[in-house]
């Protein structure tokens, strides 16, 4: 007889704030993020949802002038504000999707296996295993393995946008976060990466950024809605979607303003 095991708490934010120089951009967050869900971060431009997801994996810290206070535990243990946090073994557990694909200058197979060859892999074998099996993953698999040595900037929007997807999820990380990653593709190739989303999350927490309510509401398994650097609402996102609780989140979800 097995157990089911029980979902888990991969980041639990409170009382989070960021400051760029003076300017509050992020007020007193408080957020959990279940494992192996779609966490959805809507709001309108300007309200701080790239700045949270940047968060995240601290790619924040590199602007300068930031300050972050309050905790960001992750898996509830390490608080990533504090000091002394390893970023490549964090950015190794948390990998980042943009909006446009942005492959490296190289063929298609040393994009993938760039981040295991950084974390020690070697073997050309194993190499060739985490390749094959990370591009069928994001089902890029069939319209590249007999051009792999050719360069990835050759590829369409979209395939470079599954191939950024099957480079970050090569190193094996716990979340993908994925701000607005389908904001400059037609529409065929967001629904393969909203089809690709729906697919990771067996194996990945994905904590994605978008404009688009009607994608926030056919992907994702949990909503927080955004605005002036605020969490106005959380909530699974039938339920924000359908009887949103603040009359700022049904303002916004219902095109009032944004």
């Amino acid at each position: 007889m097995t157990t089911k095991t029980l979902s888990k708490d991969v980041f639990n934010i409170k009382d989070m704030n960021l400051w760029y120089g003076n300017f509050h951009a992020l007020k007193n967050l408080h957020l959990t993020i279940p494992e192996k869900e779609v966490t959805a971060i809507i709001g309108p431009s300007g309200c701080g949802k790239s700045t949270f997801i940047k968060t995240l994996n601290l790619m924040v810290n590199r602007v300068a002038g930031v300050r972050v206070s309050g905790e960001l535990l992750f898996f509830n243990d390490k608080n990533l504000l504090s000091k002394n946090v390893d970023l490549v073994k964090l950015r190794k557990q948390v990998g980042m999707i943009f909006q446009k694909g942005n492959p490296f200058p190289q063929s298609i197979y040393d994009n993938v296996a760039y981040g295991p060859k950084i974390h020690g892999v070697k073997k050309k074998q194993i190499l060739d295993e985490i390749v094959e099996t990370s591009l069928k993953k994001v089902a890029l698999w069939e319209e590249v393995k007999d051009r792999l040595n050719s360069s990835a900037l050759g590829l369409s929007g979209g395939q470079q946008q599954r191939l950024c997807i099957a480079r970050t999820i090569a190193t094996k990380p716990d979340v993908v976060l994925m701000d607005e990653p389908t904001s400059a593709l037609d529409p065929i190739a967001t629904m393969r990466i909203e089809e690709l989303i729906a697919e990771l999350k067996d194996q990945y927490t994905i904590v994605t950024v978008t404009h688009n309510m009607q994608q926030a509401a056919r992907i994702s398994d949990q909503t927080a809605f955004f605005l002036h650097g605020e969490i106005i609402e959380t909530s699974d996102t039938n339920s924000l979607f359908s009887m949103p609780k603040d009359r700022r989140t049904e303002d916004y979800i219902t095109g009032k303003f944004g």
